[in-house]
């Protein structure tokens, strides 16, 4: 069983909008970079970068830091032949790394009162049903 530790090590985020200007409609870009995976005595480390940049230009983020990978030494060893080989890491690692990191991010857009990076989940108005025909019509 793989378990994933992961720790954010930099965090670098500016508003450039004033604070007193209202802020206009944003398209959010975001980018999460897993830069290698290193094996260190009996585990693994991933260290990523996640960049965060608004457009317009009014604010921007970036937070790195590494994933600490544990488990059986057959697991790492699959793990890290898969990364040399230039394969996609386990969904495991990747959900892990990205759940702490958006999740800071959003704590930090707050901080600097910015729209956060992950969409927020839209409600939708309900729907009249169907109206169902008042007679059958068959044709042959």
């Amino acid at each position: 069983m793989i378990r994933v530790n992961v720790a954010i090590t930099n965090v670098s985020a500016e508003r450039f909008l004033d604070i007193k200007k209202p802020f206009p409609q944003v398209n959010i870009n975001t980018n999460l970079n897993l830069v290698g995976v290193e094996k260190v005595e009996d585990s693994l480390e991933v260290p990523f970068v996640l960049t965060i940049s608004y457009n317009p230009s009014v604010a921007q983020m970036s937070l790195k830091g590494k994933a600490y990978v544990a488990g059986e030494k057959v697991e790492l060893d699959k793990i890290y032949k898969e990364y040399e080989e230039k394969k996609p890491p386990p969904p495991i690692i990747l959900q892990s790394i990205s759940n702490v990191v958006f999740l800071e991010s959003v704590v930090i857009s707050r901080t600097l009162n910015v729209p956060p990076p992950i969409p927020l989940p839209q409600i939708g108005q309900a729907q009249p049903p169907a109206k169902k025909p008042s007679e059958m019509d068959y044709s042959a």
